[in-house]
């Protein structure tokens, strides 16, 4: 008799979720470009803890706007400072019109930051 062939979860098996160390001081990476928006949290090592963009946010035509930074900012650093970051260095990156509104909410959202020049 033919034994039926199992299923392998090989997918699955395969790809672990990465485990990223959390400190209580971290790095906020800006990318403003004409288009979007992109902000992600990380460790200083580099890792990523949160990350959020203007298109992630539902934004669909002008995703360069102030408002849709401030709500993509506010979205990250929830997540980052649930996950228990503190302080963090702001590195912008870009000509978008969304980086002062980014770098606001930031600083709104309780997080001590500190903006380095770049």
């Amino acid at each position: 008799m033919a034994k039926p062939i199992k299923a392998q979860n090989s997918a699955k098996a395969a790809s672990k979720k990465r485990v990223v160390k959390i400190d209580a001081s971290g790095e906020v990476r800006i990318s403003a470009t004409f288009n979007n928006l992109i902000i992600a949290f990380t460790n200083k090592a580099g890792q990523v803890i949160s990350w959020s963009s203007a298109g992630k946010m539902g934004f669909r035509g002008s995703k360069n706007t102030p408002y849709a930074a401030q709500m993509a900012a506010a979205d990250a650093a929830k997540v980052a400072s649930d996950a228990g970051v503190k302080r963090v260095e702001v590195f912008v990156k870009g000509p978008g019109s969304g980086r002062e509104g980014a770098i606001r909410s930031i600083s709104q959202s309780g997080l001590k930051s500190l903006l380095s020049a770049t």
